[in-house]
Formats: structure tokens, C-alpha cells, sequence
């Protein structure tokens, strides 16, 4: 018996292993292309995998022409900015949806859901009209804009409200507490695995959203790192190890943030019950 769970576990984590390899390849793909000359990064043959000599002219080059501070910072406060809305918006419509008997509950989270379904593309032009009549274009208010409300965050958070004893607000109501206390302080802190799930997958969202800063902002000074990286794709031709060396300046951010939230990542989908 021994032997074979000892045999279904390697297989597992073999199983594993060669995902997460493959996974990683464009990754080592980008990193080693950064290092290699333009006629190296254009090669056809799969058997030239580290470049003949290791060159830092990319990374100088695309710091020299691009201010990855400001780009930082305008990717900060997108990323912040659609975090703090996210959550905000998200735990007291999900709170409502979850534990609040009112009229018309199912019909709303049933137009909740069905903006889920809708492509984001479509909402942009409307977006766009709303941002240009309030005088707001290339500003970091514009980046933020279509995260004010997040439907995604509104169902997320309802799962998890759901998942929560009825039995606690009880206890609340019979203790004194109203509505908003019980939310303040009895549910949403029970919700906080969630709402840092939350915060995870918005600042991802955030950070790969390339169209929506593109339409709204022609200025240098407020485009976010998405923005910034088309910038460097050429109509005919790209300088791919200057791409490359961009893109991984570029995802540092992220990992740092992968890296340090990971355990509650997982925790807050283990907990809500949701998938991506």
C-alpha cells in the first residue's frame, strides 16, 4: 500500500515539475533574449539557447530611453488606486447581495453577473465619453476609472459572505450591534483572506491592462508600464532584446508581489470558493 501511494506521489510531483518547467520557458525565453544581440534574438535555430556573450547594451539602452520611475509610479497608482475602489465597492455590494433581503436582490446580482459575461471592450467607448465630458483624459484618475466598481470582486466577495456563519451576525444583532457594525466589525474582517485575494487579482488585472491606457492617455508623463512596453513594438520591425530587457525590468513588480502575498493568495481562493 506504501508503495503505491509512494509511486502515485512521485508521478504527482513529476507531473508537477514538467508543468512548472514549461510554464517557465517563455519566462527564460525573455531573460535570455535580453542578453543577446538583435541577429541572435532573430535566429530560427532552437539548438542557440544562451546568447555567444552576455550584453547589458538592452537594459542601458531601455533604461536611458524610457523613465521606468515615472512608469512606476503611474503603474502604482493605477494598480492602488483600482485596489482600494475594488474592495471598497466590492465587500458592501457583496455583503448586501450575501445577507440583506431587499427587493429586487436576485435581479441585480443577476445584471452583476451578466456584465461578467459581457467582453470589457465593449464598455470602453462609453468609458472613454464619460472620462472626456468630466475633462479627464491623461490623468491618473483615467487609468482608475473602470475600476471604481468591480463586478468581479462583487461575486467574489458575495461567496465569501455567503460561506460565513449566519449564526455570528446573530449573536451581533442580539449583542446590540446594527447593520453596519455587524459588517464593520464581525463580517469583514472573516473576509479578510478574501479581500486580499481580491487586492491580487486586481492588481494583476491592473497591471496586464493595455487597451484602456492606451485610449486614454497620450501623454508620456501619465502612461503606465503596459502602455509604455507597446510603445517599443515596432510596426515592421522590434529591437527584441531592448523588448525583452523592458518586459523584465517590467514584471519585477509583480513577482515581488506573487512572493510576498502567495500564502494568502491561495488562502483567499481556498476560502471563496471561486476559480480563475
Amino acid at each position: 500500500m506504501n508503495k503505491d501511494r509512494n509511486i502515485n506521489n512521485i508521478l504527482i510531483y513529476f507531473l508537477l515539475i514538467t508543468v512548472a518547467v514549461i510554464m517557465l520557458v517563455p519566462f527564460l525565453w525573455m531573460a535570455l533574449t535580453s542578453f543577446k544581440s538583435i541577429s541572435e534574438s532573430t535566429q530560427m535555430d532552437p539548438f542557440i539557447i544562451f546568447p555567444s556573450v552576455w550584453r547589458k547594451e538592452a537594459f542601458r539602452s531601455v533604461i536611458s530611453k524610457m523613465n521606468f520611475g515615472k512608469l512606476y509610479l503611474n503603474t502604482f497608482i493605477l494598480i492602488v488606486g483600482r485596489i482600494v475602489c475594488a474592495v471598497a465597492t466590492a465587500t458592501t455590494a457583496g455583503y448586501a447581495f450575501a445577507r440583506l433581503e431587499f427587493k429586487g436582490r436576485n435581479l441585480a446580482f443577476s445584471l452583476v453577473l451578466l456584465q461578467m459575461m459581457v467582453p470589457t471592450e465593449i464598455f470602453i467607448i462609453p468609458q472613454y465619453l464619460m472620462v472626456s465630458k468630466i475633462n479627464m483624459l491623461n490623468t491618473s484618475f483615467a487609468l482608475v476609472f473602470p475600476g471604481l466598481i468591480s463586478t468581479f470582486g462583487t461575486f467574489l466577495l458575495r461567496q465569501a459572505f455567503m460561506n460565513l456563519p449566519k449564526e455570528m451576525e446573530e449573536a451581533a444583532r442580539v449583542d446590540g450591534c446594527n447593520i453596519g457594525q455587524t459588517f464593520l466589525f464581525i463580517m469583514l474582517p472573516l473576509a479578510k483572506s478574501s479581500m486580499i485575494a481580491l487586492g491580487i487579482f486586481t492588481s494583476l488585472f491592473a497591471y496586464k491592462d493595455l487597451m484602456w491606457p492606451l485610449v486614454v492617455n497620450t501623454n508620456q508623463s501619465t502612461m503606465p508600464l503596459s502602455a509604455a512596453l507597446a510603445k517599443l513594438q515596432g510596426q515592421f520591425t522590434s529591437n527584441y532584446p531592448e523588448l525583452m530587457a523592458a518586459s523584465l525590468l517590467a514584471s519585477i513588480p509583480m513577482i515581488v508581489l506573487y512572493i510576498i502575498f502567495q500564502r494568502q493568495f491561495m488562502e483567499g481562493i481556498a476560502t471563496s470558493g471561486s476559480k480563475l
